[in-house]
């Protein structure tokens, strides 16, 4: 109903018209609030994830709007990159990029145009459903030729800026999606890393002689290198060796080398790394690491083993004018080689490790492709040994090519291993490391200057700012830009088809494009689409070949990749409004944004694409404040999972149980704080019960009593915030106050969590405690009540108006007839007056009430049993003088008595406390004199010093280690039958007098009928003005009881004529009957 109302009031858009974007006397746009919003993609439904974000943004946007600032909210679409691919792929059928390329680029992208939007309406009917407003009409698309064309603006910046290159790089590869892969989206999320079981090889490589001594020392020697990816020894071209670490050289041992094939055994001797001697005794053919030990021949450091050649596996590379590998196969020197696993020999294979690449390069080593972009084996290897894994993929060629080892005689060891292993984000398959052509944002010459600039952000949780997010910057490497697939932002770099005559244009815009190929890029609809195949369709001579198109002049041709689909969301702030060309004062003024919030791994996402490219074009953040939230897990504590149900459809729960309670439960959490979240259906109910059913029992309370004050004529509450006499409402008042206090510096600085917190607590003050106290006056149709409750009422709806849109919007409509919550302002906390003493005496009440109820229940005295006393000893008691009436009538209690804690002690009540020492806790760190201890606690041999520190038997005990228990003892010394103790929070305790006598069990009797007397009222559909006769069968007991108390039971239930017969019944009967006047 709300939905529908303010869908055709036009709310949305009134909250935003109705606030000027500049300040009175500001610069243009400063009294804007300026929010980014992150672009999903719209080609999958939205999950927990996109609920909890959407919340937060608009619970963020609702309060600043009513801080009387102007904000905009623009939906965007996340539309390029593989997600679109593969989603296009499935629909087509198709599994591979060959597929693609048959079909036509153009027709693949149509079908990628036409799955992006796919869950368009979806989207806008759940986003509409959590309350949430946003501008859909108005929405921002990545694939929007004003959005593309800012995007190619600024990665002209960056290449005008020096900040970009082309390399050839190992890089994260996924073989499935055919695409290299940002070190960034390894951390994306948790579980990109999984563990794996792959088969690891211990091979052999044979030192040759040389023309050093030591070459021709160590000739034959084997040199033994392990690996946990078989498939990459094919191109090994160097051995890496820590220079620091200590080699040693030692025979085969007795035993044989097991993993052997008997058609090739394996002898000689061996070398590796002195300090892993034990973790290869056994396969070396020895019982145990001393022997081993005792069988070594000679000791090398990794230094002196730089340059040393050793025998290849194979012979395919062999060629040096076609593979230009006259530097390979030999010992290269590494810094990164450790003892921690395998040999201390770490075998290179520079295609396919970073690490290796770097080490090679330096020596000199190119290099070497064995596999093709969907990482199966090239024909390279036709005629030689491994001519079986021509065309297998590189996990299935690790069988066959150990198998060749080992009938080579080149096996020592193979051995499963199960480790953590790098998958695709997107497909899930296991990546591999692969030398690619990519260009590169050059990150590393910047991110000195992220850091400082991150020390501006304000992060919530503040920790994430020198931690995750810190810590990322400060190792940030360059980022691969370039992704070799179809559908995306295009490079906008030409290059010179002959290296004979290089040259490279780079270009930022439509016109510059247009300037030089004299026409833009035109799709077959006749519309300007820098998409490719149209972008590529742009050729030109090259104007630095002079040579003439008859004589084979070269031609500028796009380079074939597209940009990854981060810089695209990267770009969202300049690119939602195609700056620079146009809008170029209004991104002045909303840049750095005041407010983003997405989950933790977008700080290696999102956010992190934003502060690169911010930093890099404008030298500032692109955001002030960042929510960066923790993960929502399914009931089980797991990742939420279609297959397992381990969550509650989203769907189900707006239905059933509404938005709010579903916003209450998100927001209200750790979640925000950084923490994790189980969803479960009771967590989302508990909102309900704890807060949005309150808040509405208190307005339906007010409406009841107002609406039948003055014999049904009603009563007009007013707003009125002093002149009260009756303290309940001058601390309503004040109280109210506090929380607007409390609940602005809590949502200023982005705590939500702690204003659902104190909105929580301000609830049950207001239902358990002000309303419960004063019913009697609202019956009485106290006009001071009533306004006091009306003023409270309409600030809190007001204030919880973010937290919880709907149930506030229907309360503040019937409340005030408003048009609407959400258009009203911030309340003004100087209203009320503040009354520091009167709140603090009275929660120091309620928290002496809440006391001596649970040690009521504890006792199992019922509420409505009357006791003799409760003694509250407490410091400043005497300023709760004012309030014992309060007490005893809340507590049903005869008298209350009020003693200042210096003037009493709790000895003279009998209360002592008692140290029990937990065993278990604290025997580890005591060993036997845990007993000491505990002798100690027994005989009285302990104490708690000024600073809480607890001894006993002379052993200072951590927390942990004891419980302090506090026991009453009764006038005979035992613990006390009559008396029940509990300390206060703060300091203090009360006892509570547990003896029931005759007298007040019939009291208590008596208004145990009172209660039923109420039921059969309003069970008869009676007003509660209306006078009654009551008759009332039961025991004679109970009947003896009633009528000793016939005064009160008249005067609770409006009886004027009380009739009361015995009888053998179980339960009492009670019949009522109005009265007319």
């Amino acid at each position: 109903r709300i939905l529908k109302y303010w869908d055709q009031d036009g709310t949305f858009q009134a909250s935003i018209d109705q606030r000027s974007a500049d300040a009175p006397g500001g610069e243009p746009g400063s009294n804007e609030f300026v929010f980014y919003d992150g672009p999903p993609f719209a080609n999958g439904l939205p999950h927990y994830g996109h609920l909890l974000t959407g919340y937060a943004k608009d619970l963020v946007g609702r309060y600043q709007t009513q801080r009387v600032k102007r904000v905009e909210r623009r939906f965007g679409w996340d539309t390029h990159g593989l997600p679109a691919e593969l989603e296009a792929m499935k629909q087509l059928g198709m599994t591979d990029k060959t597929q693609i390329e048959a079909m036509g680029i153009d027709k693949f992208n149509d079908a990628c145009r036409a799955s992006v939007m796919k869950y368009a309406d979806e989207w806008r009917s759940y986003v509409t459903r959590q309350a949430r407003w946003v501008d859909f009409d108005n929405d921002y698309k990545t694939l929007n030729v004003e959005y593309m064309e800012s995007v190619l603006w600024a990665f002209k910046q960056l290449h005008d800026k020096g900040l970009t290159y082309n390399g050839y790089r190992v890089l994260p590869y996924c073989w499935k999606d055919e695409t290299p892969l940002s070190n960034h989206e390894l951390r994306m999320d948790d579980d990109v890393y999984k563990n794996r079981q792959d088969q690891t090889v211990t091979v052999t490589f044979p030192i040759l002689a040389g023309e050093s001594e030591l070459s021709k020392q160590l000739a034959g020697v084997q040199a033994l290198a392990w690996t946990t990816t078989p498939w990459t020894l094919p191109t090994n071209a160097a051995l890496a060796v820590g220079p620091s670490i200590t080699y040693a050289v030692l025979p085969a041992g007795p035993n044989g080398i097991k993993a052997a094939s008997a058609d090739a055994p394996v002898t000689g001797s061996f070398l590796l790394a002195a300090d892993l001697l034990g973790s290869y005794a056994k396969d070396l053919g020895y019982d145990s690491f001393e022997d081993a030990e005792a069988a070594v021949l000679s000791t090398h450091m990794g230094a002196e083993l730089e340059g040393l050649e050793y025998q290849r596996l194979w012979d395919d590379f062999a060629d040096n004018e076609k593979y230009g590998m006259q530097n390979a196969w030999r010992f290269l020197v590494a810094d990164y080689v450790t003892t921690t696993d395998g040999t201390g020999i770490v075998h290179q294979a520079p295609a396919y490790g970073e690490d290796d690449q770097k080490v090679c390069e330096e020596a000199g080593i190119p290099v070497v492709l064995s596999v093709d972009e969907g990482a199966k084996f090239l024909p390279l290897f036709k005629h030689g040994a491994l001519h079986d894994v021509v065309g297998l993929q590189v996990f299935e060629a690790n069988k066959p090519i150990t198998q060749v080892l080992r009938a080579q005689g080149r096996l020592v060891r193979q051995a499963s291993y199960e480790h953590s292993y790098p998958h695709c984000w997107r497909c899930r398959n296991p990546l591999i490391y692969r030398a690619v052509s990519s260009w590169y944002v050059e990150v590393t010459k910047f991110k000195d200057r992220m850091s400082e600039l991150n020390q501006e952000i304000n992060w919530i949780p503040g920790n994430v700012k020198d931690g995750q997010f810190g810590k990322w910057l400060e190792n940030a490497r360059d980022w691969s830009i370039s992704r070799n697939r179809f559908w995306g932002s295009p490079i906008p770099v030409w290059q010179s088809s002959d290296p004979e005559y290089p040259r490279t244009d780079v270009y930022g815009s439509l016109a510059e494009i247009e300037a030089d190929f004299g026409r833009l890029p035109l799709n077959k609809d006749g519309q300007v689409d820098l998409h490719r195949p149209f972008i590529d369709e742009l050729t030109r001579p090259n104007p630095d070949d002079p040579r003439t198109p008859e004589e084979g002049q070269s031609v500028m041709r796009r380079v074939e990749d597209v940009l990854d689909v981060w810089f695209d969301s990267g770009s969202m702030p300049y690119g939602q409004v195609h700056y620079p060309f146009e809008n170029e004062a209004w991104f002045n003024t909303h840049n750095p944004a005041d407010f983003i919030v997405e989950y933790i791994g977008q700080t290696r996402g999102w956010f992190y694409m934003l502060h690169i490219l911010s930093t890099a074009l404008f030298d500032r953040p692109a955001f002030r404040n960042v929510i960066s939230h923790g993960i929502v897990l399914g009931s089980d504590g797991q990742k939420m999972s279609k297959s397992l149900r381990n969550y509650p459809d989203v769907s189900e729960v707006l239905d059933r149980d509404g938005s709010d309670a579903m916003r209450w439960f998100l927001m209200s959490s750790p979640i925000l704080r950084g923490g994790n979240l189980i969803v479960t259906e009771q967590g989302i109910r508990d909102g309900v019960r704890q807060v949005i059913l309150p808040l509405w029992n208190v307005y339906s309370f007010f409406t009841l009593y107002t609406n039948a004050a003055n014999g049904g004529s009603g009563y007009e509450a007013k707003l009125r915030y002093d002149g009260y006499r009756d303290t309940l409402d001058q601390y309503l008042l004040a109280n109210t106050g506090d929380l607007v206090r409390d609940m602005t510096a809590q949502l200023d600085t982005y705590d939500i969590s702690g204003a659902c917190d104190s909105l929580r607590s301000y609830l049950d003050m207001l239902t358990n405690w002000y309303v419960r106290r004063s019913r009697q006056r609202f019956f009485d149709e106290d006009q001071d009540a009533f306004d006091a409750l009306f003023t409270a009422l309409e600030a809190v709806t007001r204030a919880a108006a973010s937290l919880l849109p709907l149930v506030t919007e229907e309360i503040w409509r019937g409340l005030t007839g408003g048009r609407s919550v959400h258009l009203t302002d911030w309340p003004d906390v100087d209203l009320f007056p503040a009354n520091p003493a009167l709140v603090e005496a009275m929660d120091r009440v309620q928290q002496i009430c809440s006391t001596g109820s649970s040690l009521r229940k504890a006792a199992n005295l019922r509420v409505r049993l009357p006791l003799q006393e409760l003694t509250v000893v407490a410091p400043g008691a005497a300023a709760l003088e004012g309030f014992a009436a309060v007490v005893a009538d809340e507590l049903n209690l005869r008298s209350v008595r009020l003693l200042d804690a210096e003037s009493a002690s709790p000895e003279e009540f009998g209360i002592q406390q008692k140290l029990v020492v937990n065993a278990r806790a604290a025997g580890p760190r005591l060993g036997k004199n845990v007993q000491v201890a505990i002798k100690g606690s027994k005989s009285g041999d302990w104490s708690v010093d000024d600073n809480g520190v607890v001894t006993a038997g002379g052993l200072q005990l951590e927390p942990q280690e004891y419980t302090l228990e506090t026991v009453v003892a009764d006038s005979d010394g035992g613990e006390g039958a009559s008396k029940a103790v509990a300390v206060l929070p703060g300091g203090g305790f009360v006892v509570l007098n547990t003896e029931v006598t005759p007298e007040l069990e019939a009291e208590g009797l008596a208004r145990d009928m009172v209660r039923a007397i109420q039921q059969a009222r309003k069970d008869a559909g009676l007003n509660v003005s209306d006078r009654i006769r009551t008759t009332v069968t039961a025991a004679q007991h109970v009947v003896d009881a009633l009528l000793a108390n016939a005064a009160l039971v008249k005067g609770e239930t409006l009886t004027v004529d009380l009739a009361a017969e015995p009888a053998g019944v179980a339960e009492p009967a009670v019949v009522v009957e109005k009265v007319e006047a």
